[in-house]
C-alpha cells in the first residue's frame, strides 16, 4: 500500500519549479512541463500553490531559507562567508539564473519578500555587532557592507564580462575571499 507524502511532493515540485523558472522565467514557464519534471500531475501544482506566480514566490522563499540554513553568516569572518556563498553559487548556478529572472519579471529585487527581508536584517545586525566590537570596518554601513560581500561572492555567476575571464577559474574563490578580507578589515 502506497502512503501519501505531500511534503516530499512539495519538495519535488519546488526543485522542478526552480529548474523550469531558471530556464524560462515565470512568463515562459509551463505548469505542465514543471509538473512532468516533478513527476506529478499539473492539477496537483494548483493544490500546493496559487498558480505559477505563487510557485515562483515559493521558490524564492525556499532559496532564502536554504541559503540561511546551509550558509549561515559569520560576521567575524566575512571573507570565508563570501567564499561559502561563492561555493554555493558555483554548485547551484540555477539559483543565480532564477534570481536574475525574479528581478527581471518582478521588477524588483528579492529583498521585498518577507523571508528575504528577515534574513537580511539578521545579517545586517550581525555585521553591526562585529563593527561595534571593532572586528569589521565601519567605513561602510553594515547593509552596504553586506551588499558588497554578496556581490563580490557572486560576481562570476552574475556577470558575463570578458575581463573576468582573465582570472583563471581556479583563482576565483581565492580572489573573492581575499577581496572581501581586504574590504572588511578594520
Amino acid at each position: 500500500m502506497r502512503t501519501r507524502d505531500p511534503e516530499s511532493k512539495r519538495q519535488q515540485l519546488l526543485q522542478a519549479a526552480l529548474d523550469e523558472f531558471a530556464a524560462h522565467g515565470v512568463a515562459g514557464a509551463r505548469v505542465d512541463r514543471l509538473a512532468r519534471r516533478a513527476g506529478i500531475s499539473a492539477g496537483l501544482v494548483y493544490s500546493f500553490y496559487d498558480g505559477k506566480d505563487g510557485l515562483f514566490d515559493a521558490v524564492l522563499d525556499s532559496i532564502v531559507e536554504q541559503t540561511v540554513t546551509t550558509i549561515p553568516i559569520d560576521a567575524d569572518d566575512l571573507a570565508e562567508y563570501a567564499g561559502r556563498l561563492f561555493d554555493g553559487a558555483k554548485a547551484h548556478p540555477e539559483v543565480a539564473r532564477f534570481m536574475a529572472w525574479y528581478q527581471l519579471e518582478r521588477g524588483e529585487s528579492a529583498g521585498g519578500r518577507a523571508a528575504n527581508s528577515a534574513a537580511m536584517y539578521g545579517k545586517v545586525a550581525a555585521i553591526e555587532a562585529a563593527q561595534r566590537r571593532g572586528d569589521v570596518t565601519d567605513r561602510f554601513r553594515a547593509g552596504q557592507l553586506l551588499a558588497l560581500v554578496i556581490s563580490t561572492a557572486n560576481m562570476w555567476q552574475l556577470q558575463n564580462c570578458d575581463f573576468l575571464s582573465l582570472v583563471p577559474e581556479e583563482k576565483h574563490r581565492e580572489t573573492v575571499v581575499d577581496a572581501v578580507r581586504r574590504l572588511v578589515a578594520p
